[in-house]
């Protein structure tokens, strides 16, 4: 489970990339892993902001070719470690122009790569994945429904997509992500909080809306986490 490289993508901002990485890194830690956490979100670095202190946190920017070679030497130097990479809004021109060192450096690593692409109820969600895995063949992909942006069948675009056959094809896995109550989410970013210490320090009508959120993420999570 080391050896996995775990992308949090979405080709664009505001669909929920960031709280996403929380979540995955905060399901890491709690099954005992250690990460490698990229945050490749230059201008509005959340991930790095909250988690730098108790994580291993590098900042790179994956829209030039020298990011991707840094990204690659530190999959090599922590091989002990499993990579989570948050993504930019912006990195699917970086990813079309330089994703290939990734992908050919994978069986040297020896890593799996495993894309979790968020998606909101507009087309352009599914068009962005669609370019992604044409940039991405290698690895298995799997689509991640942001409630925060409606109910599960508020989704309908992509539950009657091609593409949604494609990705459950290739071994992907569609899944929901719960909602986050905006009051609490706007405090883990305000306070530039990592979910475990928030648990700890918020008010208490917060911290058992968020503790609900983190079950839920977790066991959303978790049929990705075990799938071989």
């Amino acid at each position: 489970m080391n050896n996995r490289i775990y992308l949090i993508g979405g080709g664009k901002g505001g669909v929920g990339k960031s709280l996403l990485s929380m979540a995955m890194i905060d399901l890491l830690t709690q099954r005992g892993k250690q990460c490698l956490v990229i945050e490749s979100d230059t201008s509005n670095p959340d991930v790095y902001r909250n988690y730098h202190e108790c994580t291993h946190v590098e900042l790179l920017d994956l829209d030039q070719v020298d990011g991707w070679i840094e990204l690659v030497n530190l999959c090599e130097k922590h091989s002990d470690k499993t990579v989570v990479i948050n993504t930019g809004a912006r990195n699917s021109v970086g990813v079309g122009s330089f994703g290939a060192l990734l992908q050919n450096s994978l069986r040297e690593l020896n890593r799996e790569l495993v894309t979790l692409w968020v998606i909101n109820t507009q087309r352009d969600s599914l068009e962005l994945l669609r370019d992604y895995r044409e940039a991405m063949p290698q690895g298995v992909v799997h689509v991640v429904r942001n409630l925060h942006h409606g109910r599960e069948s508020d989704f309908s675009l992509y539950e009657l997509s091609n593409t949604r056959q494609l990705v459950e094809c290739m071994g992907g896995i569609s899944l929901s992500m719960p909602r986050l109550a905006h009051r609490v989410a706007t405090s883990i970013y305000n306070d530039r909080l990592p979910i475990e210490q928030a648990m700890k320090v918020l008010p208490l009508g917060n911290r058992v809306e968020l503790s609900r959120w983190r079950a839920d993420a977790h066991k959303t999570l978790e049929a990705i986490y075990e799938k071989a």
